[in-house]
C-alpha cells in the first residue's frame, strides 16, 4: 500500500465550500473554506486552487523517512493524490467535476471525521449556516440523525441575522456572549419572534452582552427542542460546523447538556475531512482486497479548465425528469437526475 501521498475532501453547502487536503496519517496539509455566493463549481474551483497554493509553499521535512506518514511537498504535483471524496448538497457536482472517488452523504462525513478524534463519541452536535443536523452514535455507528433544513432559527443564519441587527460583527457577538452575567430569555422558536423579542429587550435596557447570551440560548433551545426533541443525547458530545466557533453557543450548550462539548480544532472543515477520509478508506479497502483502486482526480489543473452546466427536461416517459448536465473545456463529463439510467454518464463515484 502506497503510504505516501494525499487525499481530497470536498464540502459543497449551500452557505460555503470547502476542500481539505489530508496526508496518509489524517494530518491536514491544507485546506480552504469560500462562501458558496451562488456558485458552487466557480468557489470550488478557486479552493482546489488555493489548497494547491498552500502545498506548493510546503517545505519538504528532510526529518522524517519515507512511509512515516510524512508528505514532503515541493509541488503539488510530486505528489501523488491517492484518493477524492465529496460531500455536502452539491457533491454530485463536485464530483463531477473533481473526478471523485467516493460520494458520501453529510451525515456520514461528519460521523467519520468526529469519530477519528473521538473514537467513543456518542453525539455529534453540527450547525451551520442554513442547516443543522444531530448525530448519535453507538460503538462507532450512526444509529440516528435529524436535520433541520427548513427553520432557519436553528441555523448560523439565525446568529448572522441578529448580529446585524445589532450592528455587531459575529466574532464580537461570540466575546460578548461569553461576557454576560445574566442572560435574557429570548423567544426563539421562529426567527420573527426573536426578532421582536429581541427589541422589546433592547427597549427596556437590557445590555448588550445579556441580550446576545439570550439569542446563544435561544438558538441551543430551538435546536434541542425541535431538532434533538425525543433523541437519546449522551456524551462525550462532539460539536461541529461553523457556529461552533461561537463561544456562547458551545457556553448555552454546555449548561443545556450539563456537560462538556468538544470542539475540534478544525470543526468547520469537518466534512471535507470526513470525506477525505472515507476516500482513504476505499483505497485502502481496495487494497487489502487486492483490488486496484485509480483515483479518478482530474488534477488541480482544474481551476484553469472553463465549465458550464445546463439541464433539460427528458420526455422518454411521463415521469419528464429534468436531466443535469457538466461539460469541461466542451468535453461532457457528467449526466444525472433521471429516475432511470438512460442518460446517466458520470466520472463520479458512490452513487
Amino acid at each position: 500500500m502506497a503510504a505516501d501521498g494525499i487525499y481530497i475532501g470536498v464540502d459543497v453547502g449551500s452557505v460555503t465550500t470547502k476542500v481539505a487536503v489530508i496526508g496518509a496519517e489524517g494530518d491536514i496539509l491544507a485546506s480552504a473554506c469560500l462562501d458558496t455566493m451562488g456558485q458552487p463549481a466557480r468557489q470550488l474551483m478557486t479552493g482546489l486552487a488555493e489548497v494547491r497554493d498552500q502545498l506548493a509553499a510546503r517545505e519538504p521535512d528532510a526529518s522524517r523517512t519515507p512511509g512515516s506518514g510524512s508528505v514532503p511537498v515541493a509541488c503539488p504535483e510530486a505528489v501523488a493524490v491517492l484518493g477524492v471524496g465529496t460531500t455536502g448538497s452539491g457533491r454530485t457536482l463536485a464530483a463531477a467535476l473533481v473526478g471523485g472517488d467516493v460520494v458520501k452523504n453529510e451525515i456520514t462525513a461528519h460521523a467519520v471525521a468526529a469519530l477519528r478524534l473521538i473514537p467513543d463519541a456518542r453525539t455529534i452536535l453540527e450547525i451551520g449556516g442554513q442547516d443543522s443536523k444531530v448525530i448519535l452514535l453507538r460503538d462507532g455507528v450512526v444509529v440516528d440523525f435529524a436535520m433541520n433544513t427548513v427553520c432557519a432559527a436553528g441555523t448560523g443564519s439565525f446568529l448572522d441575522r441578529q448580529a446585524s441587527r445589532l450592528g455587531l460583527d459575529i466574532r464580537e457577538f461570540s466575546r460578548l456572549a461569553a461576557r454576560s452575567t445574566h442572560p435574557v430569555r429570548i423567544a426563539g422558536r421562529c426567527t420573527v419572534f426573536a426578532e421582536t423579542d429581541m427589541v422589546h429587550k433592547q427597549q427596556v435596557g437590557h445590555p448588550v452582552e445579556d441580550i446576545v447570551a439570550g439569542l446563544c440560548r435561544a438558538l441551543v433551545r430551538n435546536y434541542l427542542n425541535n431538532l434533538a426533541k425525543g433523541k437519546d443525547l449522551e456524551p462525550p458530545y462532539v460539536f461541529q460546523g461553523g457556529v461552533a466557533a461561537n463561544a456562547g453557543i458551545v457556553a448555552a450548550f454546555e449548561e443545556a447538556l450539563g456537560g462538556p462539548v468538544f470542539v475540534p480544532e478544525h470543526h468547520a472543515l469537518m466534512g471535507a475531512c470526513g470525506a477525505a477520509l472515507l476516500a482513504k478508506e476505499a483505497r485502502e479497502a481496495a487494497e487489502a482486497e487486492g483490488r486496484t483502486f485509480t483515483t479518478r482526480f482530474r488534477g488541480f489543473g482544474l481551476s484553469d479548465l472553463d465549465y458550464r452546466t445546463r439541464a433539460f427536461d427528458c420526455r422518454g416517459c411521463t415521469n419528464e425528469c429534468e436531466i443535469v448536465e457538466v461539460f469541461l473545456d466542451g468535453l461532457l463529463v457528467a449526466r444525472w437526475g433521471g429516475r432511470c439510467e438512460r442518460w446517466e454518464r458520470s466520472t463520479a463515484a458512490g452513487r
